[in-house]
């Protein structure tokens, strides 16, 4: 029986709520990007007004791939226990409760750190129970012909969702001031932060209470006999005759299911799961779902503003470079929506893959044209430790050095930077000082240029173990701890001293993350969760595909935490050559062990995992 909604016009009550439906719907996509994406503008703030180390940051960026990893995994259970409305209610809460706990994190004296994880462990859960249940609830919602649009709406707004972030970025850094801007004081930086934050609560206050007027699934109140309220909720979207003819089509679809059931019983008999049929689609799953993720694409999102500012773009030009890839990223998927049924999910992996490649070497390149011009000073520096703490200058350190290239070439001139890795007490840390003309220098009222060149180009470390930047006293740009607790050994792991990466830098690296991101959002962005759903034959597809989405959220978690770390110990080049050559990989798997599944059956692509031969695409 088919179902065609369209035969018969719609009353204008029911057009208005299947609207509201998909606006609800995409509202959920929103707070998902949201999530995702509004570190990328926060964390320069945070970083500049704080003492935490880069694990500390790499933690607060972390969390929220970590707590989407816990929620989704109880996420379908919670749906079938509670229902999908009272989950999405219930995600759009937790995205609420997160704000005020983030933002008022800075006011917990000593638990400041743990709140503000705390926070974004919070997001993280919101996160993986929207990205989850939402999808279920609009397919069970939408008829047949809405659905794909449907969807198509929670996935692009998903992207809506990283360029609001990035524009509440862009205009909170024009409103106050750029992280690195010496002239805005602390205070500011502080209320800029929160202050992305807060406006970042707007779409799940408006998710919270608009999902109160949803109605409930209607294949969930069906599961649960309540067919007169599935009745009800097929109406409100779809009118009363079609609403009648899906419900007669679920009751068919009962009695088909528990045939199909026993037939199934009968042909599984015997039959070991450890079979190549199985074995090798699942293997192929967990294999592309880990490579997606470790082409870096969460770091790099949550991470752009960071890095750009390292590539040599300053202030607000590292936000409207991040608010750049992220408007890519939203094109390119409307692109790849297009293309997936009529190019195919194998094709647009092998051209993702390839751009993806050709991006991330590009970037590596760029900051290696940088990095290859610092001269390692890390004996000079940890020689200057005593009683395990530390105090540098950049002229003094460029003073010592005994070569005459990096005299001529660089010299003690306004730009040239000391960068410096250490450990304390086991936390690993980065600091970096930069030698100022005193005539280029632009002072906040009360502050004597000598003072700011003094603090911009001396690198102290205090022996304490709580370092508590006095915010109201103490430069933007530097943070004098305070000492207390007890002493922690400093060792200094690696320190380099160079000339600061130029603008042109900045916007090569802008140029290739674009690359990047273009190709990822045109092929692995849309078109992986499509092949892998396809590829997971019937008698494992749950578990299969749970497992497989557990190693995606662990290999993104892992990244991030390690993402800044990682830079400080091998440098930006390193760490963009690694995930190039893990996307080598993924090209490889996707151009000759994964097969096309665009108009094949589900039982055809079982068979071809049995066999080895696919059928001839139908027309």
């Amino acid at each position: 029986m088919s179902i065609d909604a369209t035969s018969a016009e719609l009353p204008a009550s029911v057009k208005r709520y299947a609207t509201y439906l998909t606006t609800m719907a995409g509202l959920g996509g929103l707070l998902y990007g949201v999530d995702v994406g509004i570190i990328a503008a926060a964390l320069p703030y945070i970083a500049h007004t704080s003492d935490y180390s880069p694990a500390q940051l790499a933690l607060v960026v972390a969390a929220v791939l970590a707590g989407s990893v816990l929620s989704s995994l109880f996420a379908g259970q919670l749906a079938e226990w509670f229902g999908r409305k009272i989950i999405i209610i219930l995600s759009a809460l937790l995205f609420t409760l997160s704000i005020p706990v983030i933002c008022l994190s800075d006011l917990m004296g000593n638990q400041a750190f743990e709140a503000l994880v705390l926070g974004r462990i919070l997001q993280g859960c919101s996160a993986g129970l929207i990205g989850v249940v939402v999808p279920m609830y609009l397919a069970e919602c939408l008829d047949s012909k809405a659905r794909g649009k449907g969807t198509g709406m929670f996935q692009l707004l998903l992207t809506v969702g990283l360029v609001f972030a990035a524009t509440i970025g862009i205009v909170t850094t024009n409103l106050v001031g750029a992280a690195d801007d010496v002239t805005v004081a602390v205070a500011d930086k502080v209320s800029a932060w929160q202050t992305i934050f807060w406006c970042s609560a707007i779409p799940g206050i408006l998710l919270f209470f608009g999902a109160f007027k949803l109605k409930e699934s209607p294949r969930w109140l069906y599961a649960q006999g309540r067919k007169e309220e599935a009745l009800d909720s097929l109406a409100a979207n779809n009118g009363t005759q079609a609403a009648n003819l899906i419900l007669e089509e679920m009751l068919a679809a009962d009695v088909a299911a528990a045939e199909a059931k026993i037939q199934l019983a009968a042909e599984a008999k015997g039959d070991s799961i450890f079979q190549r049929k199985y074995i090798i689609p699942f293997v192929l799953a967990v294999v592309i779902l880990g490579c997606n993720q470790a082409t870096g694409i969460n770091s790099v999102l949550n991470y752009s503003v960071n890095i750009f500012l390292q590539a040599g773009l300053e202030g607000a030009a590292a936000n409207w470079a991040d608010f750049a890839i992220k408007i890519v990223n939203m094109a390119m998927t409307i692109v790849a929506v297009s293309l997936v049924d009529k190019k195919g999910r194998k094709f647009l992996l092998k051209m993702g893959t390839a751009g993806i490649i050709v991006g991330l070497v590009g970037v590596g390149c760029m900051f290696l044209s940088v990095e290859k011009g610092r001269i390692d000073v890390t004996a000079m520096a940890q020689a200057k430790v005593s009683d395990n703490a530390f105090s540098l200058t950049v002229e003094g350190i460029a003073k010592e050095l005994k070569n005459e290239q990096f005299a001529q070439a660089a010299g003690i001139t306004p730009g040239t930077q000391l960068i410096v890795n250490y450990t304390q007490g086991g936390s690993a840390m980065q600091k970096v000082v930069e030698y100022k003309d005193i005539a280029t220098v632009v002072t906040p009222k009360g502050i004597s240029k000598e003072q700011v060149i003094s603090e911009a180009q001396t690198m102290s470390i205090a022996k304490s173990t709580n370092i508590k930047p006095n915010f109201m006293d103490k430069l933007a740009f530097w943070k004098t701890p305070t000492v207390e607790g007890s002493i922690k050994e400093v060792v200094i792991t690696k320190a380099e001293i160079g000339i600061k990466p130029t603008a042109f830098t900045g916007w090569m690296v802008t140029l290739f993350f674009v690359v990047f991101i273009a190709f990822y959002a045109a092929g692995p962005g849309v078109c992986v969760w499509l092949a892998l759903s396809e590829l997971m034959p019937n008698r494992i597809r749950a578990n299969g595909m749970a497992i497989a989405l557990l190693i995606n959220q662990g290999v993104s978690t892992t990244i991030a935490g390690v993402f800044l770390p990682w830079v400080g110990a091998a440098g930006y080049s390193s760490v963009f050559f690694t995930l190039g050559g893990f996307t080598v990989f993924y090209f490889i798997t996707a151009a000759f062990f994964l097969p096309e599944t665009k108009g094949r059956t589900l039982e055809e692509i079982e068979k071809y995992f049995s066999t080895g031969k696919m059928p001839e695409e139908k027309n």
